[in-house]
């Protein structure tokens, strides 16, 4: 019992000191933001990412504006000549009867609540990593199975495969998949992208995937085959489940590189968290509230990541 009680003392203990710890370096922090003599305004922050200035309705093409008698609607006559069109459903006009507005021009609002820029830009990040994470781990796991497979050309294309991504930038990458191969196969950005990230982590999924079968006992593979089953049964039902249940954290950590190597997609016309974060600080000059608020969000996902890999750990654990 005592032995019990004193493991928990020290247990707590850990706990006040490294809370003191965390303390001590926000207080730092603190501190040392007072001497850069910044006008902190985390007001601004909630604005970021939800907008209570409803939808924007815009010009759907060049022409000259008529308001309405009742201020919540207006025709827009083409300045080339056409059919004139009415825009409707106003509830504030941001425009004068007279004017000239161009395609794309903010006409008036809509009132109403709408995803601010950084919830546009998380959503688009959470969309291309989860799209990412899927074909990263078909093509690791492909490759992964062709680094151990019997075939030498297999075991080579593979080889050369990781290798080449490995050894090269993902930046670099990227440029590659965007502005050449995606010029060739007309690529969507979103779709050079997506197999650029498939592409890098795949490589890194494919050494994991293979160190964890070269790490089953090959006995118990013979044994598979010894009761009937050919290679690829004894590898797909013995093999390959216990492998990637003892890989699991290495791979819950490559997909949170995945999350993390998404903001590099930020150099293509894709607006994402990050690109999302550099457009606001361009407009509002708040670089400190504005990257504090995107690296939390990062923190969010990477975090929920997490959380749903320990989950799955714990239950492949009781199985």
């Amino acid at each position: 019992m005592t032995g019990e009680g004193d493991g928990d003392r020290r247990t707590w203990i850990g706990h006040v000191v490294a809370a003191i710890v965390v303390l001590g370096i926000g207080a730092s922090l603190y501190f040392a933001s007072l001497q850069v003599h910044y006008e902190w305004r985390w007001e601004r922050v909630p604005g970021y990412l939800v907008s209570t200035g409803g939808r924007e309705i815009v010009a759907p093409f060049d022409g000259t504006v008529v308001l309405a008698p009742d201020g919540r609607s207006l025709t827009l006559t083409p300045l080339l000549g056409g059919e004139t069109v009415r825009v409707e459903g106003f509830d504030r006009v941001e425009i004068s009867d007279g004017d000239i507005v161009f395609s794309g021009n903010t006409l008036g609002r809509e009132a109403g609540w709408s995803a601010g820029p950084l919830a546009l830009g998380l959503w688009m990040t959470l969309k291309i990593s989860m799209v990412s994470l899927v074909f990263a781990l078909v093509l690791g796991l492909g490759a992964g199975l062709a680094r151990v497979s019997s075939s030498v050309a297999a075991r080579d294309l593979a080889a050369l495969y990781v290798e080449l991504i490995r050894g090269t930038p993902l930046l670099v990458q990227i440029f590659i998949m965007y502005f050449f191969i995606g010029t060739v196969l007309s690529l969507s950005a979103f779709a050079a992208g997506v197999a650029a990230l498939a592409v890098f982590t795949g490589a890194y999924v494919a050494e994991i995937v293979r160190g964890g079968i070269e790490a089953i006992p090959r006995g118990q593979g013979e044994a598979a085959r010894s009761l009937g089953m050919s290679a690829w049964q004894s590898m797909r039902h013995v093999v390959l489940p216990q492998a990637l249940r003892n890989s699991s954290p290495a791979l819950a950590g490559q997909f949170i590189n995945l999350i993390k190597d998404s903001s590099l997609v930020s150099i293509m016309a894709l607006t994402d968290l990050t690109k999302a974060g550099r457009e606001v600080v361009s407009s509002t000059f708040s670089p400190f509230e504005v990257w504090f608020c995107v690296a939390l969000l990062y923190l969010l996902l990477t975090g929920s990541l997490s959380w749903v890999v320990r989950r799955m750990e714990r239950r492949l654990a009781h199985e």
